[in-house]
C-alpha cells in the first residue's frame, strides 16, 4: 500500500511595513549626554590634579604645584557648570554653555600638551618621567574631555 503524501510549503505572504513594531535606527548621542559626559571628564582631569598636588607634593614644586590647584579649580567650577540644563535655555545662556565647553577643551587639551612636554623637556624647571598610573588617567580623561565637548560643540552648531 503506497500513501502519496502531499508536501505543503508554507509560502508566507509578504507582510506591510509596520512602523510602530520597527526597530529605531541607532542615534547619536543628544548634546545634553555629550555635555554630561564632557563635564564628568572634566571633573576626573580636576581631580586626578588634586590628587597629584597632594598625594605626590607636586605643592612643593613652584609654578607647577600653583597651576595643579588652578586645574583643579577651573575644572571643578567648569565642569559643575557644564552639568546644569542649557538645552532647554535660548539666548545667552545656551551660549555660556558653549563658552564653557569650549573652555573645558581649552583647558583640557593645555594640560595634555604640558603633560606630554614636561615628559620629554623641562617644563616651568620640572621634567616629569614614567606612565605611572595617575599619569595614565590624565592623559584619558583629558582626552576624553576634548572629544566628549568637542562632540557637543559639534551638536551645538548643527542646530543653528
Amino acid at each position: 500500500m503506497t500513501q502519496t503524501r502531499t508536501v505543503e510549503r508554507a509560502v508566507e505572504r509578504p507582510r506591510s511595513f509596520d512602523h510602530a513594531t520597527a526597530p529605531e535606527p541607532a542615534r547619536a548621542p543628544s548634546g545634553a549626554a555629550l555635555r554630561m559626559l564632557g563635564a564628568l571628564t572634566l571633573l576626573a582631569v580636576g581631580a586626578v590634579h588634586l590628587d597629584q598636588y597632594f598625594a605626590v607634593h607636586f605643592r612643593v614644586i613652584p609654578t607647577i604645584g600653583p597651576l595643579f590647584v588652578l586645574n583643579f579649580a577651573a575644572a571643578t567650577v567648569m565642569g559643575l557648570l557644564l552639568l546644569l540644563p542649557y538645552e532647554r535655555t535660548a539666548g545667552p545662556r545656551r551660549a555660556f554653555g558653549g563658552l564653557l565647553a569650549l573652555g573645558g577643551m581649552g583647558l583640557a587639551a593645555v594640560a595634555f600638551v604640558f603633560l606630554f612636554v614636561s615628559e620629554h623637556q623641562p617644563l616651568f624647571g620640572f621634567q616629569d618621567y614614567g606612565y605611572r598610573p595617575a599619569i595614565l588617567a590624565a592623559l584619558a580623561a583629558e582626552a576624553a574631555t576634548v572629544v566628549l565637548l568637542g562632540a557637543y560643540l559639534a551638536t551645538l552648531a548643527r542646530r543653528r
